[in-house]
């Protein structure tokens, strides 16, 4: 289980992230939401130790993250997807899954990561900077599986990216979540994508939790409604 109890942060001192709980469950994905400017990025920031937070508790199975640096944090089972992908782009499409490989101590990336995204496994000479925005987005989930994490942060996968490659990774983060082994957090802007994976919900605003639900009680209307307050 992924736990987050309490998360504040701030940009000097202004506050912009407000005491913030999260629980996910290994085989579900929360999904989050909200305007733009909500918080939802610095979010990400700070459970991956990229933002320092004023207050926390990270957990992952029990164990305490809350003092470790980025680094460490990978290597106790998170992993990131930044807005943007940041993929290293001089690299080779291997080199650069090969980068999350360092914290697993294997060589060779594997199988699965090429039968997620077979496009991966044809250009894997290929420069990342030479592919399609929706080739680096698939590049960068693949990087942060080669961790093997136990928690995957997805922070909006489907930004600038064609339909036909929204719907190749909405289809391998459903697989994710069918091994029933990851825990994963999905920022996302595109409410619709957001509504066919999530199990549970929550919409962010001014830095904190304004709503939530779980799929039960999921009505996409409100949610809508909740973002637009």
């Amino acid at each position: 289980m992924f736990e987050v109890r309490n998360l504040s942060a701030a940009y000097g001192q202004s506050e912009v992230l407000h005491g913030i709980d999260l629980s996910v469950m290994q085989g579900e994905i929360v999904a989050l939401v909200g305007r733009n400017g909500m918080g939802k990025s610095t979010l990400m920031k700070s459970l991956i130790g990229v933002m320092p937070a004023r207050s926390e508790q990270i957990t992952v199975d029990g164990i305490n993250l809350t003092a470790l640096p980025s680094h460490r944090r990978v290597a106790n089972g998170l992993a990131y997807v930044p807005q943007g992908r940041q993929i290293f782009g001089t690299m080779t499409v291997k080199e650069n899954i090969e980068t999350g490989l360092v914290v697993t101590g294997k060589s060779d990336v594997p199988n699965e990561i090429y039968d997620l995204f077979p496009i991966l496994k044809d250009f894997e000479r290929r420069r990342g900077g030479n592919l399609s925005g929706g080739q680096q987005q698939q590049l960068a989930i693949a990087r942060a599986l080669a961790s093997d994490p136990k928690v995957l942060l997805l922070d909006e996968p489907t930004e600038g990216i064609q339909p036909s490659i929204i719907k190749d990774i909405g289809r391998a983060i459903t697989y994710l979540r069918s091994l029933g082994n990851m825990a994963i957090v999905l920022v996302e802007q595109y409410l619709d994508f957001a509504c066919e994976l999530g199990d549970n919900f929550a919409v962010m605003d001014r830095g904190a939790v304004k709503y939530a639900c779980d799929r039960s009680n999921l009505d996409p209307a409100e949610i809508s409604r909740q973002m637009a307050l």
